[in-house]
């Protein structure tokens, strides 16, 4: 599955957790915090779903 998220849009989306940069995992369909948190966020339907409820944390 490729995400389909503009540039413009990964430079202005932070995390709602810890504030920090969101950068795309292709892969995994996620956006992964670069800040604090490491929380990753799902995209669906190439929409961010940017809940805390909804992120994956990291492994310990």
């Amino acid at each position: 599955m490729t995400m389909h998220l503009d540039s413009w849009l990964l430079e202005i989306l932070a995390c709602p957790n810890c504030g920090g940069g969101l950068r795309a995992d292709e892969a995994a369909a996620e956006l992964v915090c670069t800040g604090t948190c490491g929380y990753a966020y799902p995209v669906r339907d190439d929409i961010p779903v940017l809940l805390v409820d909804e992120a994956r944390t990291p492994a310990p």
